[in-house]
């Protein structure tokens, strides 16, 4: 619980539009890595080049964001990645690598979710117990999917990231 207090607290302080949708979406990524995201290479490096193409201005964000407990993956923001002079296919390279090679964990997920009732009950997040329980009982019952961001998230942030092992796009 350590780790999801400490995540959470990290992303809400920078990030206090974020939603439910939000923290799953985070927890998920954390847990299961980018896998669901690249069923067909060519088809996510033709979503990266498009959304390149329409990035627009966004509050200041880091280059990247450490959402592991071993510290090996992370959200890298596109605009940051870019100004300092990132290769696309470099990006797209460590994408594709991390979404066949992560250890993706679904035990992982599950208790890494379980965590947010009591931190709902002890104020580590600012949503009402019940509603963070019957939130995560709806997510359980639909097989932990993947879903997108809160359209409040993406109207204050607009955020755009790809989710890879930093060692991989160091290594680059």
């Amino acid at each position: 619980m350590k780790f999801v207090s400490q995540l959470l607290s990290a992303h809400l302080a920078r990030y206090p539009a974020m939603q439910l949708d939000d923290i799953y979406k985070l927890l998920h990524q954390a847990a299961l890595g980018p896998g669901h995201a690249v069923d067909n290479p060519a088809a996510a490096r033709k979503r990266l080049d498009q959304e390149l193409a329409a990035l627009s201005e966004a509050p200041v964000e880091p280059l990247q964001e450490i959402i592991s407990p071993d510290g090996r993956l992370g959200r890298v923001h596109l605009r940051p990645y870019l100004a300092a002079g990132g290769s696309p296919d470099a990006l797209h390279d460590a994408f594709v690598e991390t979404a066949r090679s992560y250890p993706a964990s679904p035990d992982k997920l599950v208790k890494f979710c379980g965590c947010l009732g009591d931190l709902a009950s002890a104020d580590g997040i600012p949503f009402a117990r019940d509603d963070v329980l019957a939130y995560f009982e709806k997510i359980s019952r639909d097989g932990y999917l993947a879903i997108h961001h809160s359209e409040a998230f993406r109207r204050a942030y607009r955020p755009a990231y790809r989710v890879v092992a930093v060692d991989l796009l160091q290594s680059r």
